[in-house]
C-alpha cells in the first residue's frame, strides 16, 4: 500500500485539493501535526480511520507508524501543513521509507505564503519592483542555516517561515539592507477564521507582532512589493504582445 505526503494548506479546510480530499477519504490511516491540521480536516477521513497526532512523536515512531500501516495492507495519508515542498521535513521521511520499501507519493497543498499573500490583496512580484520571492527561515537552536544562505543575500520579497518568533532579529538583519521604512506584513493562521494580518514597515512590524501576541504559525513578508503602487504594466496583457 500507499503514504501519501498530502498538503493540507493553510489551514482553511475548503483549500485542500480535490485530489487530498479524495486521498483523505479514501485511507484507513491520517497522521497529522495536530498543532498546524485543524481537527474539521480529519472530518474527512473514512469512518473508524485511525488518526495519530504526530506532534509530539519522533521522527523514528512517525516511520513506525508508517511502515506498520503498510505491512497491514492501510495506506496512509500524512498530512503536511502548507504544501510539502517547503519546510514539511518530508525529505526525511522519505528517505527511511525508501530504505524500508515503502512506496509513497507527494500531494501538493497551499503553500501558507500564498494563503499570506491573498489575506494582504497583494502580488508578491510587482514589474521594476520585485521579480524574485525568496522563501526562507532564520537559523534557529533547531538545524542551522546553510552557511551560503542569509537574510543578508535574500532580495526581492523575502517570506519567512517559522521565524515571527525571533522578529527582533529578522528586523535587525533586514534594517541595514532594505532600510528602515522597507514595508512588512505578518499574517497568523492564513485562511482560518482566527486570521490575525499586520501591515507596518521594518521599524514598526515586531512591536505589531507583540503587541497581537503572535508567537506562531504566521509568515513574515517583507519587501517594497507590498506597498508598490507606481509601477508599469507588465508585458503580459500589453497592447503590443496581444497585437503580435
Amino acid at each position: 500500500m500507499t503514504v501519501h505526503f498530502i498538503g493540507a494548506g493553510p489551514g482553511a479546510v475548503d483549500l485542500l485539493t480535490i485530489r487530498a480530499r479524495d486521498l483523505l477519504a479514501a485511507s484507513p490511516v491520517c497522521l497529522y501535526a495536530g498543532s498546524l491540521v485543524p481537527p474539521e480536516m480529519l472530518e474527512l477521513c473514512p469512518p473508524g480511520a485511525r488518526t495519530v497526532d504526530t506532534a509530539l512523536m519522533t521522527l523514528a515512531e512517525i516511520v513506525e507508524e508508517m511502515v506498520r500501516a503498510h505491512e497491514h495492507g492501510l495506506d496512509v495519508a500524512r498530512l503536511a501543513s502548507g504544501d510539502p515542498s517547503v519546510f514539511s521535513a518530508m525529505a526525511e521521511q522519505m528517505r527511511r521509507l525508501d530504505a524500508a520499501g515503502v512506496p509513497y507519493d507527494v500531494t501538493p497543498g497551499v503553500p501558507a505564503y500564498a494563503a499570506a499573500a491573498a489575506a494582504l490583496r497583494r502580488e508578491l512580484t510587482v514589474p521594476t519592483v520585485a521579480q524574485t520571492v525568496t522563501l526562507t527561515r532564520i537559523a534557529a537552536r533547531a538545524t542551522p542555516m546553510p552557511e551560503s544562505e542569509s537574510l543578508a543575500t535574500a532580495q526581492g520579497t523575502i517570506v519567512l517561515h517559522l521565524a515571527v518568533h525571533r522578529i527582533d532579529e529578522v528586523v535587525k538583519e533586514l534594517v541595514p539592507i532594505h532600510g528602515s521604512d522597507c514595508p512588512a506584513a505578518v499574517v497568523a493562521h492564513a485562511s482560518r477564521e482566527h486570521e490575525i494580518v499586520l501591515r507596518g514597515r521594518l521599524d514598526d512590524i515586531a512591536h505589531a507582532v507583540r503587541e497581537a501576541g503572535i508567537q506562531r504559525t504566521a509568515v513574515v513578508i517583507v519587501g517594497r512589493a507590498l506597498a508598490a503602487e507606481q509601477f508599469p504594466d507588465s508585458h503580459l496583457y500589453s497592447d503590443a504582445r496581444c497585437r503580435s
